[in-house]
């Protein structure tokens, strides 16, 4: 039983696990329908969010889990209560997993200390989001059938975005290659930078297998923030015109939610090239495949290869 904190200690082997069991969860469902009853599984969302919270509902329940909802407004933090002391909580009472978004940085490295309960990152600060960038590999596997060798640019909001930690560490141990592009006030931290090309938007655009573009995170950089929203879309964004000149075979992706017209243009969020809501449909089954490693023994290679004949 494993937490997934983030992708930066994973290993390559282990995330192609993941993204080999999401995929058989995809492709046998009815197999994995009662692979957690009686499990218990609290979900503690400390921000806003529709997608990830939704899918590892949805995640939870195909697995046959009970879910537990944690409403900040009326727990015991309201009295002073601290995040560690209601995990520990929680655990008390026999719930095996917890997922949880949070804006503080650092936060579940450090409540995770001595705690037998599994911990899974649904977002943390601006530091990783480990199971969009799974669902994210995932797309784009299912696209291209590998990921060694790909071409992904990501474009955009480079400073605030946890989808750009977790993918470059996922990508670079996978053998892709990043490019990233954006304004130059909203670059990642020496790290990151390190690990990926930088370009233009328009090399990125043209280069990419994979064009990610990225959300620019209004909230977070109110007082830096100085050009106008058709200003950054003619600059920064996806636009129709930039999107005329990808490669023929080239896939449009975004971890959502979008600006529409902003980061992309409105036309491209559903058009032929873009696997936005397939990125989506993909966020069920990584979820799953976390929560079964999380709360049970992972199968072996072995093991999925026998349940796979066996169907």
């Amino acid at each position: 039983m494993r937490s997934l904190l983030g992708l930066r200690d994973v290993d390559a082997g282990d995330i192609d696990r993941l993204l080999t069991r999401a995929q058989e969860m995809q492709e046998y469902p009815d197999d994995v329908q009662h692979l957690l009853s009686h499990t218990y599984v609290a979900h503690l969302f400390f921000e806003n969010s529709t997608r990830t919270r939704f899918s590892f509902e949805v995640a939870t329940k195909n697995l046959g889990a009970q879910v537990l909802h944690f409403q900040e407004n009326v727990s015991s933090t309201q009295k002073g209560e601290t995040f560690r002391d209601t995990l520990k909580t929680l655990e008390a009472m026999g719930v095996q997993a917890a997922v949880i978004r949070h804006a503080q940085n650092g936060i579940l490295q450090e409540v995770s200390k001595g705690m037998d309960m599994r911990l899974i990152n649904a977002g943390v600060g601006h530091e990783e989001h480990p199971t969009q960038a799974l669902l994210d590999l995932l797309t784009m596997k299912q696209e291209f059938g590998h990921l060694r060798g790909l071409k992904v640019a990501i474009i955009g909001d480079l400073t605030h975005s946890r989808v750009l930690r977790s993918n470059v560490f996922a990508l670079q141990k996978l053998g892709a290659h990043v490019l990233l592009a954006g304004p130059p006030n909203l670059k990642p931290e020496e790290e990151i930078l390190s690990r990926c090309q930088c370009v233009t938007v328009d090399e990125a655009i043209q280069a990419a297998d994979v064009v990610m573009m990225l959300r620019i995170q209004f909230e977070r950089h109110s007082q830096t923030w100085s050009l106008g929203q058709e200003q950054y879309h003619q600059q920064y964004g996806l636009t129709v015109q930039r999107a005329n000149r990808m490669q023929s075979h080239a896939i449009i992706m975004h971890p959502a939610p979008f600006n529409r017209d902003v980061e992309i243009a409105s036309a491209l969020v559903e058009s032929p090239r873009s696997r936005i809501f397939k990125q989506v449909t993909n966020g069920v089954a990584v979820r799953m495949a976390v929560l079964e490693r999380a709360c049970t023994s992972t199968p072996s290679a072995e093991e999925h290869s026998k349940r796979i004949v066996k169907v």
